[in-house]
């Protein structure tokens, strides 16, 4: 039954294509009608629009059928419980049973994705601001059909907005349940329906849209307030069951759509140099990224595009050969291989015979003569070891591939330029000229040779047509925003993709400064070595842990493990908590601060909430079985529901992550989500101790399995930032 079950799913997913392909044609014809004369009416859909949905909709109630049958299977096998406590229905369960919500089995309306239990078809946790967006797009073509809308604008209320509704409406009811999301849309379309020269007022319009909402289990009520907004109430028993799918099936990704091939390309170092703090950013948010499509299902390619080729590499293999003429037969004792660089750049810059002799040596290289390509091994093996003690710092996986993985290719990409004529002569280069950039890409050099720029039209070309990536993401600082701009356009004009196809997208970052505003410096003005900087992490994430006599009471395995969480963790959030495009002062004194938005605050947090179940002496399998026993989660006291509420926007802000790459969205959701739980700790009793005795007397289960909830979803939060929780610190 579970493969009639995938079957189905998959049918369903290829239809929502097509219906989606259908319904985007027949928006594109209202919107050619209404530009060529104003006129209100749709055209008709095409013939398979209907067809489809009424297909969709018959396969969308025999694959929740089977989803039942199916799930009755396994209880039917699961033993069942000698006694139960109560014989009434729990919140989220009606009175006969029915686990659908309050309107039982009524049919989900066209794009609500909702399988019956309230999860989503494919089994993920619900985006409730995508189905509400969803349903309120469907409500605004109904109510105003024809008229070209601005996208649907949902959003969770903030507190300051529902209190300036209260004063404008004169409410007096102070503790009214505030709504749980917004849809600010009815002033926009006001406006464009008055330029067309229908007055109507924003409140009319909302009230409108309202009135034309498809049904839906997740929504107990909706209201227009104010000049016009629209408040609407989620239905408590659809956020009981969510936490109740939760904590028995654990945090899922939400409904992204097909599996997406992905290729992200970062951290980059050249080798023969270490590794610096200009690395750090690339390195956090690019692993961070990978993490976050890896979390959603993606196919995920980590590609590190190092510096392993170029003629740099002709002075380093003649200094090689000068001070260890039997390196191929003995490995020579280099020990600092920056230090052995300087020395070739220095003899290189002073030494017009050896610079000869660099460049008879990258010749040779580029020949692929034997002695000199284990040369050039040796010195990219040493630096290899060199990062990977960085990468295993910071928990990082890359797959390398270097400048010399392309070198085969780079001809093929000019031969294919040259045929298109693409490419211009200019003072002996050939040059290609991107549409919208004013410098142009240099191909070939004067002296035959390939440049970065052939480096990376050529592994663009290899990520599109032989990786066959679906989105293809840069990592690296916003000073190489031009240059990506330029090898993004040259390789639209070479057709090698589209505006709308494949999605290749440059991530830049800002800079890290010192705390005096400039950019990261040593004290002698040298750029800060990474490997340094992590020593120093380290060292200062010990003296915090002994400052707070965290020594006094963790064995020395778990103080260990808590100064590396600490220490990496710290740095990893300060850099991802901030605006990706921004620079950011590097301090470990705030990075290290246990009040704010910092790690040390959140992972002291998560600690916090881990302790509670212990203190009760519940573990989590007991927990699991009180969830599966009670069937939902009490949601009675507003503090419950909104921390209930708080947990659930997790696929939401996932997915809006996932869109625009920004991961301080994810920082922001995550400190919020903590100071939501301190919020019901402080109003609700967990656990109850005797005043005297200090013994547990009472233990509220349904409490106990919202701090649960909370933890599951900021440790998922921290597996996606690259953070490392504890249970003790």
């Amino acid at each position: 039954m579970a493969e009639a079950v995938d079957r189905f799913k998959h049918r369903l997913q290829q239809q929502d294509l097509e219906i989606s392909r259908l319904s985007a044609e027949v928006s594109s014809l209202r919107g050619a009608v209404v530009d060529a004369g104003g006129a209100t009416e749709s055209p008709q859909a095409p013939p398979g629009v209907e067809r489809l949905l009424e297909e969709n909709g018959k396969l969308q109630y025999r694959l929740r059928h089977l989803k039942r049958c199916l799930s009755d299977e396994v209880t039917k096998q699961r033993p069942q419980p000698t006694s139960t406590s109560s014989t009434s229905s729990s919140p989220a369960t009606g009175p006969h049973g029915d686990r659908d919500g309050l309107h039982g089995d009524r049919e989900a309306p066209h794009g609500d994705r909702d399988g019956g239990d309230g999860a989503d078809v494919d089994g993920g946790m619900v985006n409730v601001a995508a189905r509400l967006a969803a349903a309120f797009a469907s409500a605004v073509s109904a109510a105003f059909p024809g008229l070209a809308v601005p996208p649907v604008a949902i959003a969770p209320s903030k507190p300051q907005q529902q209190q300036q509704q209260k004063q404008q409406q004169h409410e007096q009811q102070q503790e009214q349940r505030l709504a749980d999301y917004q849809c600010n849309s009815a002033m926009a379309i006001a406006q464009l329906l008055k330029a067309k020269g229908q007055k109507v007022s924003p409140k009319d319009v909302g009230a409108a849209i309202v009135s034309h909402l498809p049904a839906s289990d997740l929504v107990e009520r909706v209201e227009v307030v104010g000049p016009g907004f629209i408040n609407v109430y989620l239905d408590t028993a659809f956020l009981a069951r969510q936490l109740t799918r939760l904590l028995l099936h654990g945090v899922s990704p939400p409904n992204t759509g097909a599996r997406k091939k992905v290729v992200i390309d970062f951290s980059s170092p050249n080798v023969a140099k270490e590794m610096h703090v200009g690395h750090l950013r690339s390195t956090i948010i690019g692993d961070s990224t990978s993490r976050l499509y890896e979390f959603l299902g993606h196919d995920v390619v980590r590609l590190n595009h190092i510096g392993d080729w170029g003629t740099q590499f002709g002075m380093l293999i003649a200094h090689l050969v000068d001070r260890f003429p039997n390196y191929t037969e003995q490995p020579p004792p280099i020990a600092d291989l920056q230090a052995f660089y300087k020395e070739s750049k220095l003899r290189f810059d002073e030494d017009p015979s050896f610079r000869s002799r660099a460049y008879e040596c990258v010749v040779r290289l580029q020949s692929k003569e034997e002695s000199i390509l284990r040369g050039w091994s040796l010195i990219c093996d040493i630096s290899r070891r060199e990062f990977q003690k960085i990468y295993d710092w910071l928990g990082v996986r890359l797959e390398e591939r270097g400048e010399s993985f392309y070198q085969s290719l780079m001809q093929d990409v000019v031969a294919e330029l040259k045929h298109k004529g693409l490419l211009q002569e200019d003072e002996g280069r050939l040059v290609l000229f991107a549409p919208g950039c004013s410098v142009p890409l240099t191909v070939v050099k004067s002296d035959g040779g390939f440049t970065y720029d052939t480096s990376d039209l050529a592994a663009l070309r290899h990520r599109i047509q032989t990786e066959h990536a679906d989105i293809i993401i840069y990592v690296t600082d916003s000073g190489q925003a031009s240059h990506f701009a330029a090898v993004f356009s040259a390789a639209r004009l070479a057709g090698w993709y589209q505006e709308g196809g494949v999605r290749v997208v440059h991530t830049p970052f800002g800079v890290v400064l010192g705390e005096d505003r400039k950019k990261f410096k040593t004290r002698s003005g040298e750029t800060v070595r990474l490997a340094e900087l992590l020593d120093e992490g380290l060292r200062r994430a010990g003296e915090k842990l002994q400052e707070k006599g965290r020594h006094q009471v963790l064995t020395p395995e778990e103080l260990e493990a808590a100064r590396r969480a600490v220490a990496f963790g710290c740095i990893k959030y300060a850099d991802l908590a901030h605006s990706r495009t921004n620079d950011y002062v590097f301090s470990f004194a705030k990075m290290l601060d246990d009040r704010g938005n910092t790690a040390v605050y959140l992972l002291y947090a998560y600690t916090r909430i881990r302790s509670i179940a212990r203190v009760a002496h519940v573990d989590p399998a007991q927990l699991r079985s009180e969830a599966r026993r009670v069937g939902g989660v009490a949601l009675g006291h507003a503090s419950e529901r909104r921390l209930a509420r708080a947990i659930l926007r997790l696929p939401e802000v996932l997915a809006r992550t996932a869109d625009d790459l920004q991961l301080h969205t994810l920082c922001d959701f995550l400190y919020e989500l903590a100071g939501t739980f301190t919020d019901f700790y402080d109003a609700c009793y967990c656990v109850e101790k005797d005043r005297t005795t200090g013994e547990v007397v009472k233990v509220n289960m349904s409490r106990l399995l919202l701090c649960e909830a909370t933890a599951m979803v900021m440790e998922t939060c921290f597996h996606i930032l690259g953070l490392t929780p504890v249970q003790r610190m």
